[in-house]
């Protein structure tokens, strides 16, 4: 099989494309004939790394992936071949094929073609995580999304209405406002162009956020922890802008507010039938249009470096698909 391989920490350039041996698979796994794969923000930091887990070379990125079960291991019983399914698999996505513990492996909708699917796990999985059991967000509340354009921050945007919350969308240009706007934001935030704290106040008449999503840290996250909400709380899902914020803890002091991790791969491993209630919920929202997943870009698997060259650059709107068949 064709898989796109790191053999060394690296840009995306040093990537290559070459034949490999199709994985073997474990009791608890499934062999998975890879249609289109995710790309995601930790892909530009794996092959570099610069992520939390750093995979044996020479390894292929890509983190999710959508297709059809090809072998099922002996442990597996929830999934057959044949199946149309959608995987978190941590890397290994950017192959013909990858091998996948059965309890990452859901079954999807028969109405969701493979782009959609392998553009829908992690962001979707994410915020929905995110925003119910992190933040346990209300109807009526404010939520505000930072990077609001990009793939879980419009994900973000979706699930937050689908939840009943009043949402303020915050990018960084016009452009990408239009797409939040599109998605079903209630306010917009130019970051680029006005103080995001201060807006943050304008529109919730000094209030603050109740609920703030941040895939973004650095300087934002130092703006939008003085505009939170008495018992706010502040999602910490990122740092795409590359820095990693430090928290004065006086202002969650003096907010009641709550700073909160969210980790949605451990939380899938750990917590695996909140998991799938999650994605029962998410399903029922697109098959009733209140979920549209953007994918702006699909790139084939040979031009799968500039794929995340392009996401790490933050050129990308929504989703970006890698599509291997």
């Amino acid at each position: 099989m064709k898989a796109v391989l790191c053999k060394e920490f690296g840009p995306a350039e040093s990537l290559v494309l070459e034949d490999v041996a199709s994985p073997v698979i474990k009791k608890n796994e499934v062999l998975l004939d890879v249609h289109a794969a995710g790309v995601n923000f930790p892909d530009t930091l794996i092959i570099e790394g610069k992520y939390q887990f750093k995979p044996p070379f020479p390894f292929s990125p890509g983190g999710e992936a959508a297709g059809v079960v090809r072998e099922v291991g002996e442990k597996v019983s929830h999934l057959k071949v044949g199946d149309r399914v959608m995987a978190l698999t941590g890397w290994g996505s950017f192959a013909e094929q990858v091998a996948v513990p059965g309890y990452n492996v859901l079954s999807i909708p028969s109405t969701m073609d493979f782009n959609t699917a392998a553009a829908f796990s992690m962001t979707y999985g994410t915020s929905m995580h995110a925003l119910k059991q992190r933040a346990n967000l209300q109807p009526g509340e404010t939520l505000l999304v930072l990077g609001a354009s990009g793939g879980v921050g419009l994900a973000a945007v979706e699930i937050g209405k689908a939840m009943g919350a009043r949402v303020i969308a915050a990018a960084s240009s016009a452009e990408k406002l239009a797409v939040a706007k599109a998605a079903g934001a209630d306010e917009l935030i130019n970051y680029s162009e006005n103080s995001l704290k201060d807006e943050i106040k304008r529109l919730t008449d000094g209030q603050g956020a109740d609920v703030i999503y941040d895939p973004v840290g650095g300087d934002l996250f130092d703006q939008a922890i003085r505009a939170i909400a008495w018992n706010g709380r502040l999602l910490v899902v990122g740092f795409a802008s590359g820095r990693i914020p430090e928290l004065p803890v006086n202002l969650a002091l003096l907010k009641g507010a709550a700073v909160v991790g969210v980790f949605w791969g451990s939380f899938a491993q750990r917590q695996p039938q909140d998991n799938a209630a999650n994605f029962q919920q998410l399903f029922g929202w697109f098959a009733e249009g209140k979920l549209k997943p953007l994918v702006s870009q699909v790139y084939p698997l040979s031009n799968a470096a500039q794929a995340i060259n392009d996401l790490g650059q933050r050129k990308a709107v929504g989703k970006v698909v890698v599509q291997v068949r």
